[in-house]
C-alpha cells in the first residue's frame, strides 16, 4: 500500500496550530481549528484513560497542561474531558472521538500513539477501533515499533509510520536498554513493523537511516519538530515533509 499523497503535500502543524500567547494551546480543538483555517494537516497525540478510552493529549501526566495533578491513565474519560486546559479560555481535554467529530475530514490527521514501551496495546486497539468509523484522511505513527507492528496486524489498511532519532535519552525513553536504543535508531525492527513512512528528528539530519529509507526504500521521510529557518532548510534538503510549530510556513 502506498502512502497518501497529502502526507508530503503541505507542512503539518505540530499538535495543531497552537500559540499559547494567544490562548491557543497544543492538542486542543482551538489549535485544530486554527490549523484548519490555514489548510494545514494536524499532528496530534493520543493517551489512554483508566477506562480504556483515548484522549488527545501529549503528556503522561496532567501537571504541565492543566491545573490538575497526577497521571492521565488514572482518570476516566468522563473525568478527563471536564478538565480545563491551562492558558485556554474554553478548551478542555478532548476525547479522540470528539476531536475526530470536530475535524470531520476537513484536513488530514497524523495521529501519534504514545507509549511506555511496556507491551500494552489497549490504546492502539482503541484508537484503531475509533478510527474504523472515521471517514476523513489520517495516518498513525509511534515511537514504539511494537505498536507499529500491532497496527500492521490489526489494521493493515491503515498507513503506519515510525518515529525515530539517533539518541534516546529523554525521560520517556531513557530507561530503554542500550540494545533497544540501538535497534530503534537503526530501524532493526523493520521486518516486523514495516513502517510506510519515517518521522525523524530534524536535528539528526542528515543521517544514513532516513537517507536509505528515502532513496533505497522509496518511502517518505517527515521530520520533527521544525521551529526555525535553519531546521526548515535542513528538512527541505534531507526530508520530504516537516512537522512545524511557532511560525507559518
Amino acid at each position: 500500500m502506498s502512502t497518501p499523497s497529502w502526507l508530503v503535500a503541505k507542512p503539518i502543524a505540530h499538535r495543531g496550530l497552537h500559540n499559547k500567547a494567544n490562548g491557543i494551546v497544543e492538542n486542543t480543538i482551538s489549535a485544530a481549528e486554527a490549523a484548519i483555517g490555514h489548510g494545514f494537516p494536524i499532528e496530534c497525540d493520543v493517551q489512554l484513560t483508566a477506562d480504556g478510552e483515548a484522549i488527545v493529549f501529549h503528556d503522561f501526566d496532567l501537571n504541565r497542561l492543566t491545573a490538575e495533578q497526577g497521571k492521565v491513565v488514572d482518570r476516566t474519560l468522563a473525568s478527563l474531558t471536564t478538565i480545563a486546559i491551562a492558558g485556554s479560555a474554553s478548551d478542555r481535554i478532548p476525547s479522540l472521538k470528539g476531536f475526530l467529530d470536530t475535524i470531520d475530514g476537513r484536513v488530514p490527521l497524523v495521529i501519534e500513539i504514545k507509549s511506555l514501551f511496556n507491551g500494552d496495546m489497549r490504546l492502539t486497539e482503541r484508537v484503531c477501533a475509533v478510527l474504523a468509523e472515521y471517514r476523513g484522511p489520517f495516518v498513525l505513527k509511534s515511537f514504539d515499533p511494537d505498536i507499529v507492528a500491532h497496527v500492521r496486524k490489526i489494521a493493515p489498511d491503515v498507513t503506519r509510520g515510525i518515529i525515530a532519532q539517533l539518541e534516546y535519552n529523554s525521560s520517556s525513553d531513557g530507561f530503554l536498554s542500550p540494545e533497544k536504543k540501538h535497534a530503534f535508531a537503526n530501524l532493526l525492527h523493520f521486518p516486523e513493523s514495516q513502517p510506510q513512512f519515517l518521522s525523524w528528528h530534524v536535528k539528526d539530519l542528515p543521517s544514513a537511516v532516513p537517507n536509505l529509507f528515502r532513496h533505497l526504500g522509496h518511502l517518505p521521510v517527515m521530520t520533527w519538530t521544525v521551529r526555525n529557518p535553519e531546521d526548515r532548510a535542513r528538512a527541505e534538503a534531507y526530508a520530504d515533509q516537516m512537522v512545524f510549530e511557532g511560525f507559518l510556513p
